[in-house]
């Protein structure tokens, strides 16, 4: 059989959520408010790695966000935001480690702050420059083979603490996809998104997204049967069965974001009702930016893929 993709999500830039000086719901997680300066530790970065490497992983997608300095969108760097010249350098560094690496940029309208003011455009002539001229620039950095585009959780309850709310929905919110998975396509890999948006619209999805993308259901609890599942935890992880009986290309996603033991338990439930065909692998996703706070979630995130990697590969043989 097919080896799987074994991949885990690294922070590199972190202005995906609230506006800087915007505290309001996130008292408790001050990652989640924008800054004018790069937070990232290259010790932390380095150990994860190493780490990493050790337990089968062999996938990095890498949140780059306000983390490089674009040549083409100069504007948009903050203080340490990367050279295009330091991250080749590191992505040769992973690749030697035998880890894939894949970009994301995050064009959803709730985790767009690292756009800056062209998150406040959207929609615009001017806003699909910008995505058109990131896409070809990261694509041209990495050559992936897939591109993440994010796009997850557009909604007005995503957004209540925000103190700018705007939302894409219905035939524009397709469009505005469509257009990033063409500028995508037209650099030669394959979109890659997140697929919480067919848990409210799951007639829709089937409809209208291509076959091309690949999907990133994500299911963070520790609930996977009943009793124990509620009607809206059950929307959640049924989509995995959805997707997969539609044809879907999968890489489900877990996190010890809720409790470590999630991602063995979604790997095992994979295992269970998903096609081996659609299953291209599973995706850690910790939810931390890269520093020294926070590396104990991020080795628990490390430890429980490996886990999880180990029942997978036991259960296959």
């Amino acid at each position: 059989m097919e080896n799987k993709i074994w991949s885990v999500l690294l922070h590199l830039g972190g202005n995906m959520w609230n506006e800087e000086g915007n505290i309001r719901g996130r008292e408790h997680c001050p990652d989640a408010v924008a800054s004018q300066k790069l937070r990232f530790s290259r010790p932390v970065w380095e150990r994860y790695l190493k780490r990493l490497a050790g337990f089968g992983v062999n996938m990095i997608v890498l949140d780059i966000g306000e983390g490089l300095r674009y040549e083409s969108r100069p504007e948009l760097a903050v203080e340490g935001s990367w050279s295009r010249e330091a991250l080749l350098r590191e992505l040769d560094a992973m690749r030697a480690m035998g880890c894939d690496v894949i970009p994301k940029l995050n064009f959803s309208a709730c985790h767009d702050v690292w756009l800056r003011d062209y998150a406040r455009m959207l929609s615009t002539p001017v806003y699909y420059e910008v995505v058109s001229d990131l896409i070809r620039e990261v694509m041209g950095i990495f050559r992936p083979r897939f591109f993440h585009l994010g796009m997850d959780e557009e909604t007005a309850g995503h957004q209540r603490d925000y103190d700018y709310c705007v939302i894409r929905q219905h035939d524009l919110w397709w469009h505005d996809f469509y257009y990033m998975t063409d500028c995508v396509e037209r650099e030669g890999a394959r979109a890659w998104i997140w697929s919480d948006y067919i848990w409210n619209n799951r007639d829709k999805f089937l409809e209208k997204m291509p076959k091309s993308v690949v999907q990133s259901n994500w299911y963070y609890n520790r609930e996977f049967a009943e009793p124990d599942l509620t009607p809206a935890l059950s929307n959640m992880l049924t989509a995995f069965d959805t997707l997969d009986r539609a044809g879907f290309d999968q890489i489900p996603t877990g996190s010890n974001w809720a409790c470590r033991e999630n991602m063995e338990s979604l790997t095992a439930y994979c295992m269970e009702h998903l096609s081996d065909e659609h299953l291209l692998g599973f995706m850690q996703t910790p939810w931390v930016l890269t520093l020294e706070e926070n590396e104990d979630r991020m080795n628990e995130a490390a430890d429980a893929f490996a886990d999880a990697n180990r029942r997978y590969e036991a259960g296959r043989t």
